[in-house]
């Protein structure tokens, strides 16, 4: 499949992994994360594919974290995009704390892009 450039934009990013079935919108809540249909999960309900941080080129402080997720089972995949720093909303800051804790666990397996 395809392979991520080194310098990729959010849209670019976002248009690569749709390609591959990451078409559902995230966003956070309390507790976890809403898709754009109304159904809820707990960050530990799915399995992170891949994240992807991009930092503006103009201010290093305009930062942005995309996380390509999925079901288990995947027949849902989806994509959550935040700011990433000291402007982060609270609910974002506690689904990115427990998707990149969920990725340190998995780390033991081995890195692996959504697009392989």
């Amino acid at each position: 499949m395809g392979s991520r450039t080194p310098m990729e934009t959010l849209g670019e990013a976002l248009i690569r992994l749709g390609k591959h079935g990451y078409e559902r919108g995230f966003r956070p809540r309390a507790g976890g994360l809403l898709d754009l249909d109304g159904t809820s999960f707990a960050p530990e309900d799915l399995v992170l594919e891949e994240i992807v941080r991009f930092e503006g080129e103009s201010d290093p402080q305009d930062e942005a974290v995309l996380f390509a997720l999925r079901t288990s089972d995947a027949q849902q995949k989806g994509t959550f995009v935040a700011s990433y720093g000291p402007g982060m909303d609270a609910l974002s800051v506690a689904v990115v704390e427990r998707l990149t804790a969920m990725q340190r666990q998995r780390k033991v397996e081995g890195p692996r892009r959504a697009d392989d």
